[in-house]
């Protein structure tokens, strides 16, 4: 059956799992729950959370790859009014504590893989409770004996559509985060529009592999549960084991970044695995190559859906669309066009829109529109003005109005789907004595689409290797982040008011290059 949408997001799910009751919902490893389980155990979450004086709108945080209690976690807090917090699992512990701190979370879900992360810095933090979502620890609750002693009840707590239902945090220029607020109207508008242009058939087999604290995985785990799909969950992307479960499970439909992609059709597994189920392949978040994608379709032989968005527009805002992926119709450097009611227009430096064809900054408006940033007014009167959400990348419109990502306004580099900000990987490495400046940039990579790589000016007696710096950044911010590979320079480039020229840097590293952005 088609999904009905409902007035919330708690109300469409509760209304999906009475529609499916005794379909499959979600597997995971050797778990397996109808939807009708799915709702009883989300009922369990939402009274235990009750019970720990969890009030609407207070923060619950999820630090664990993927799992099936993240969605029981996830329905529960709906059902309370109460809005998780997906922490992203490859932060370091100050990072994470910075986001547990700077959103007020007052519950905590963590896997054992990070026990030694919340140990590190579990006295600054303002916890009412934490609960281990696998494994035991001396401190803290067992996820599973705290569900067990709830009762199966649904809190049928009322939810309009600005209420949060999810904040997920993206890198900030200035180092730190930014909690994005995303609402039942925002989850309402991209299961409406996208479903106008994406498939998700009832019943079909959906496998989530991108992690939940990204708007990637969020979304795609979401959109198959309320159009009633039996989803398939692995903790992280691992690609002989997608293959294997592809062919195995009969796995429809898939969201991979082009990373993953890449990975698959280099696999040795590739060429005798089974893809006759697939369906569907959604991909975006960073750059693609164009033979990447054109071998991962003659392989896949299915529907491939490119789409570009970012966390605050709840992830797509265009799609481009199997028929465009012919190479004859000279489409695969563009993102799509813009989904149904989404408006984009291009602006040049003095805010006056652009005609076809110019490079400026795309903005963005529709009901995809995140509501803020989290405790940030500034930031968010920054970057939504008159209800366009300014989007810090720059692109152009052709003839037929398809969107092509050219550049990046910010500096931000996208390595694996994952955003990383020059200002945030260049603090760290001057927090080093000998390190008397520094600058960052993204350069191609096949396999990351970007990578991070540092400019170093050393002090004179220093004799720092590029592998004591890297080293070093690793033990300040998360590895994903930290350079890949490091170039000694004399002096950096400057303008007269001081700032670093990242494009002289950059050029001859992008000289030949096509710098598309597919997300």
């Amino acid at each position: 059956m088609d999904i009905q949408l409902q007035d919330s997001l708690a109300e469409s799910l509760r209304w999906r799992c009475k529609e499916s009751a005794s379909d499959t919902a979600i597997k995971f490893l050797d778990r397996e729950q109808t939807y009708a389980e799915f709702d009883s155990n989300s009922n369990l979450v939402a009274q235990g959370l009750l019970d720990l004086g969890i009030e609407p709108d207070s923060r619950v945080a999820y630090l664990a790859k993927n799992t099936d209690y993240f969605f029981e976690i996830f329905f529960g807090s709906l059902k309370t009014k109460s809005v998780v917090v997906g922490v992203n699992w490859r932060l370091a512990a100050e990072e994470v504590a910075y986001v547990l701190e700077d959103s007020k979370s007052e519950v905590l879900f963590v896997s054992s893989d990070f026990f030694s992360v919340i140990d590190q810095i579990e006295e600054k933090l303002l916890l009412k409770k934490i609960i281990c979502i696998d494994g035991d620890h001396k401190d803290w609750l067992v996820y599973e004996d705290w569900k067990k002693s709830s009762k199966d009840i649904d809190p049928n707590l009322s939810s309009n559509e600005d209420d949060d239902v999810i904040q997920l945090y993206t890198s900030g220029t200035t180092g730190h985060p930014k909690g994005v607020q995303l609402t039942n109207k925002n989850f309402y508008a991209a299961t409406d529009l996208t479903i106008e242009t994406i498939p998700f058939p009832s019943g079909s087999k959906s496998m989530i592999c991108m992690p939940v604290y990204h708007v990637a995985g969020t979304n795609f785990g979401i959109w198959g549960l309320l159009q009633g799909c039996n989803n398939v969950i692995i903790p992280e992307v691992d690609p002989g084991l997608i293959l294997e479960l592809v062919e195995s499970e009969k796995i429809e439909m898939v969201l991979w970044v082009p990373a993953v992609i890449l990975f698959l059709i280099q696999h040795p597994n590739i060429e005798k695995t089974d893809f006759s189920s697939l369906k569907m392949v959604l991909y975006g978040a960073s750059p693609i190559a164009e033979d990447t994608v054109t071998k991962a379709i003659e392989i896949m032989k299915c529907g491939f859906y490119q789409v570009y968005g970012l966390t605050e527009t709840s992830g797509a805002i265009t799609c481009l669309v199997p028929e465009d992926h012919d190479p004859q119709r000279n489409k695969l450097r563009s993102c799509g066009k813009a989904l149904p009611g989404v408006e984009i227009k291009i602006i040049d430096e003095d805010g006056m829109e652009v005609s076809q064809g110019n490079v400026g900054e795309i903005l963005t408006k529709s009901d995809l529109n995140m509501k803020g940033y989290w405790n940030n007014s500034e930031a968010t009167e920054k970057s939504i003005q008159d209800e366009w959400f300014y989007s810090g990348d720059a692109g152009f419109f052709d003839e037929e109005g398809f969107l092509y990502i050219h550049d990046r306004v910010k500096d931000m580099i996208v390595s694996g789907g994952e955003n990383i900000y020059p200002a945030e990987v260049e603090n760290a490495l001057m927090s080093h004595a000998e390190i008397l400046d520094a600058a960052v940039i993204g350069v191609p990579d096949k396999k990351w689409g970007e990578s991070t790589k540092g400019f170093v000016v050393l002090s004179q007696d220093s004799n720092l290797s590029s592998e004591d710096i890297i080293s070093f950044t690793k033990s300040k911010i998360a590895s994903y982040k930290c350079p890949k590979s490091i170039e000694f320079i004399e002096m950096l480039p400057r303008n007269p008011s001081g700032k670093v020229l990242r494009r002289e840097l950059r050029e001859p590293y992008w000289e030949g290059q096509d710098r598309g952005v597919s997300g």
